[in-house]
């Protein structure tokens, strides 16, 4: 039987790196693992289960975390039965891959794009580790490497390492990883004291009720599904060259490049909102964890202080009024930067693959993920454009983007692509008690 409303979260159940944020600085890795042989896949979780924090052991003082994550195709490596298998949602079942034209994985984004081996069917289970320094990080890829020992027909496959300075600036050189929302039952912050009432935990751990007052389809048995959630990873190669030039040849002047940056983002470089401080950069601002985030949208209609397209805001429209309910949409984001920064100036590209490792984690994939790539990056209908995507990470064509101001508001055309999408899966993260009952399959 699911969880109800009310009950509390089973913190010691749910696996630390769905809920706790992710260290500052931090180093990280994601591994991607083929299942030859199912019963060493099992015999694979069965050591990794007691080295997984839940939330309710992680320790914020060291911050060191592993996570483990499987797809549909790696549900059926290891032998979970058809009955079960049936029971998870149509989009996990098909896999990313197959819904690219869906949400908008097209052109250069497109599948047959992409990096291999992600996107095809070799991809069944994925290790996260994070840890706040490259030496810390060893001692998860010891437990890793000790776990994988002597199980050939669990193989690795594909690794992503990931990093971030102190500064957290991703590679358009903008801070990151500011926003995320408050859960209730958790007892972990949010980063935005407007957002109230806080939302609810179904809209993130499966078993309990959402902001629909309803419960996510919990996949059977009820011991599998309970305590799990959904995560989308993406790799998403970016264009900071490209990006850079495009505002070198609209703006007037360094001031004004540096603002239409900061309008196309929603933020300025060092994480300051465009919300609270419109016209020039605040750094202390941007430091500060109790003011970054304490804003809404609902007094800038028009986007005069943050264009109502700019990415930030399209991701988390706030208050503002747009088509749909925004807290049906929101998600957890763990964005984590790969690759060598592009020195400062630089307009050319130097070739070198940067980007950032996308991580969504919720409990519906569809209206959660799905609908914010199809609906919020990839079209303007929801704020009354319909021909302007994200103008940093939708596909974009001709669409334009649009920047409010008074007398006359400045539009954008030509928008390349200033990320592509070199790959991803939709998986599952289950709770531990869903990891002992996988490694202890016999089928």
């Amino acid at each position: 039987m699911s969880i109800e409303t009310g009950s509390a979260l089973e913190l010691d159940d749910i696996q630390a790196a769905a809920l706790q944020p992710r260290p500052t600085p931090y180093a990280g890795f994601y591994l991607a693992l083929r299942v030859d042989d199912r019963r060493q896949g099992r015999e694979l979780l069965r050591r990794l289960t007691p080295v997984l924090d839940s939330v309710a052991s992680f320790d914020p003082e060291r911050q060191v975390s592993l996570a483990v994550a499987l797809s549909f195709q790696g549900l059926k490596a290891l032998g979970v039965p058809e009955e079960s298998l049936a029971t998870f949602p149509e989009e996990f079942r098909e896999g990313m891959a197959a819904r690219a034209e869906y949400i908008g994985d097209v052109g250069e984004s497109a599948p047959e794009n992409w990096e291999g081996p992600l996107g095809s069917k070799d991809v069944h289970l994925i290790l996260a580790g994070l840890a706040p320094d490259a030496l810390r990080l060893e001692t998860v890829l010891l437990l890793a490497r000790d776990a994988l020992r002597d199980l050939p027909g669990a193989v690795v496959i594909w690794q992503q390492d990931v990093h971030v300075g102190p500064d957290e600036k991703e590679p358009f050189g903008f801070r990151d990883g500011i926003g995320q929302p408050a859960i209730e039952g958790t007892g972990i912050p949010g980063t935005n004291p407007h957002e109230k009432p806080l939302i609810r935990a179904g809209e993130f751990i499966i078993g309990y009720k959402d902001e629909t007052h309803g419960i996510a389809p919990v996949p059977q048995p009820d011991v599998l599904g309970r305590n799990g959630t959904y995560v989308a990873f993406r790799k998403l190669h970016t264009r900071v060259a490209d990006f850079r030039q495009y505002l070198r040849d609209r703006a007037k002047d360094p001031a004004d490049e540096e603002l239409l940056a900061a309008k196309f983002v929603g933020r300025w470089p060092s994480g300051a909102p465009l919300s609270l401080t419109p016209d020039k950069d605040d750094p202390e601002l941007g430091a500060d964890p109790e003011r970054n985030n304490a804003f809404m949208y609902g007094d800038d209609p028009e986007g005069l202080k943050c264009p109502v397209g700019a990415h930030a805001r399209r991701m988390n429209p706030r208050d503002a009024v747009v088509t749909g309910e925004v807290r049906l949409h929101r998600m957890i984001r763990r964005g984590t930067t790969y690759g060598p920064s592009l020195p400062k100036g630089v307009l050319e590209d130097d070739g070198a693959d940067r980007g950032i490792m996308f991580a969504f984690v919720g409990a519906h994939l569809d209206r959660q993920f799905e609908f914010v790539q199809r609906q919020w990056v990839n079209d303007g209908k929801f704020i009354g454009a319909p021909a302007e995507m994200d103008p940093l990470i939708g596909v974009n064509n001709d669409g334009g983007f649009t920047v409010p101001r008074q007398p006359i508001r400045r539009r954008f055309k030509g928008l390349p692509p200033f990320v592509v999408n070199r790959g991803g899966e939709y998986c599952f993260m289950p709770g531990l008690s869903a990891l002992r009952w996988l490694s202890d399959l016999d089928t």
